[in-house]
């Protein structure tokens, strides 16, 4: 009988699944410097992202494809990516790369992932190459919706029906969340469209501009806080569990978490 499928949030949108076998990871960010952003808080164990199998990438920007995080990995790992990005990859050498487009998918052993939506800007700044920007549904003992970076639209809907947990961001990563992204009530409203079992909350408290990494500001620990208490109103039927960068939630079928 298998092991409960395992995610541990390792802070901004890099989630590590453990699951029929596989270990996956998303969009790492595993330094404590990307460009202009520092991270808050303890750095990250280099046991956490040991023998790594799959790196998902969901789109070009400087903090969800962060070429040195990628060279910290170590392992017989392979990347799935969007649509233009493997160019990216092979420029600094990372050979073993898939692409895909919205709709395709990948079997990765037992999992297959499936390239879905997402409403985010293509580009890697400021004046870099372009690529799609997808999320994906991670399907295998239990189905996992990453949707990377993205605004809340109305196709998420399409992707209801069976889902056992939600990865959904819930700001960006400065004083104001932007346009882009979805804040907390955005996210809550996600839930309507997806009914999962379960949703985890990423995409905030751990990179902040240096200038302001230093000071306890509401934006690094209150859109998590805020995402459960609209979650609670908007779909009270789905849980929330909020986890801190390094816990780690088991996916427990029958029974809840």
């Amino acid at each position: 009988m298998p092991l409960d499928p395992f995610v541990t949030f390792l802070g901004h949108s890099t989630v590590v699944v453990e699951m029929d076998g596989v270990r996956l990871i998303t969009d790492p960010i595993l330094r404590n410097r990307v460009t202009f952003l520092r991270r808050i808080g303890p750095a990250v164990q280099s046991q956490m992202y040991q023998n790594i199998s799959v790196v998902l990438i969901s789109h070009l920007h400087y903090d969800h494809l962060d070429v040195p995080s990628l060279r910290m990995l170590q392992g017989q790992f392979h990347f799935i990516v969007p649509r233009g990005a493997g160019a990216v990859l092979r420029k600094v050498g990372f050979l073993n790369y898939q692409e895909l487009q919205e709709g395709e998918s990948a079997q990765v052993g037992p999992l297959s992932v499936q390239a879905v939506f997402a409403d985010h800007l293509r580009q890697r700044y400021p004046s870099g190459p372009s690529a799609d920007c997808l999320g994906y549904l991670i399907k295998g003992s239990a189905k996992i919706y990453f949707p990377g970076d993205t605004r809340l639209f109305p196709g998420m809907a399409d992707l209801a029906g069976g889902l056992d947990l939600a990865l959904l961001p819930v700001w960006g990563w400065g004083p104001d969340r932007g346009t882009m992204h979805m804040g907390p009530k955005e996210a809550a409203e996600a839930l309507n469209l997806l009914h999962p079992r379960l949703a985890v909350p990423i995409h905030w408290g751990t990179l902040s501009p240096f200038w302001l990494s230093w000071f306890n500001l509401g934006f690094h620990y209150l859109p998590p806080i805020e995402f459960a208490s609209q979650a609670g109103k908007i779909a009270p039927d789905v849980k929330v569990r909020i986890l801190s960068p390094g816990e780690t939630l088991k996916i427990e079928k029958e029974t809840g978490f």
